[in-house]
């Protein structure tokens, strides 16, 4: 029983964890502003909790964007089009691409913080190389794009993170508009053959 009991304690403490992530990184100007004490705090468990449940403060980034992002992978691996398998890749690509800038959008603070966690480059992250081959796979099936790995990290770079904090907080550009000029983009790339 007590085995039973402490299982349950950590799914609780786990998700109270990231609750409480959730809204300080909500809230916050700066991820960097935001340290794993004040997490365990707003949590209300001990920084040792959160160290063993999530090993660093990149594992608990991680692990609350992964939670944030599951929608959106259920919708891709398995949903309808636009996004869903099943959708022509000259529509799936920009949908995908889309969804990814929508949820930087939603995600902006959480976003740059994963991503400037991440060894010191975005390109070494679990994530980055997951949307990066699902985005090369999709691409392959583009008829006349030859180079669909070059292709895919030249239209992730339009979704980078920084790129987004930078355009969305200093530029103030409307999301609609960012959405409208990635989409423009992607035209251009697939219209052209991979082509700029």
């Amino acid at each position: 029983m007590p085995e039973r009991k402490s299982r349950k304690d950590a799914v609780r403490n786990r998700e109270a964890v990231l609750a409480a992530a959730d809204t300080l990184f909500a809230r916050s100007e700066s991820p960097d502003d935001i340290t794993m004490a004040d997490i365990a705090g707003a949590a209300g468990v001990g920084k040792g909790t959160l160290f063993r449940a999530f090993g660093d403060r990149a594992g608990l980034l991680r692990a609350l964007y992964e939670a944030r992002l599951e929608p959106i992978r259920e919708a891709v691996e398995t949903g309808p089009p636009p996004l869903g398998p099943a959708t022509p890749p000259q529509q799936r690509v920009p949908a995908l691409l889309d969804a990814v800038l929508c949820f930087k959008l939603d995600n902006r603070r959480l976003a740059l913080a994963l991503e400037e966690s991440a060894s010191g480059s975005p390109y070494q992250a679990e994530h980055y190389e997951r949307w990066h081959g699902l985005l090369q796979a999709v691409l392959e099936q583009v008829p006349g794009l030859t180079d669909s790995d070059f292709t895919a990290h030249a239209l992730l770079a339009a979704t980078r993170a920084d790129l987004v904090e930078h355009l969305a907080g200093q530029e103030r550009v409307p999301r609609e508009e960012m959405r409208a000029q990635l989409a423009s983009f992607i035209t251009r790339v697939l219209g052209g053959s991979g082509r700029l």
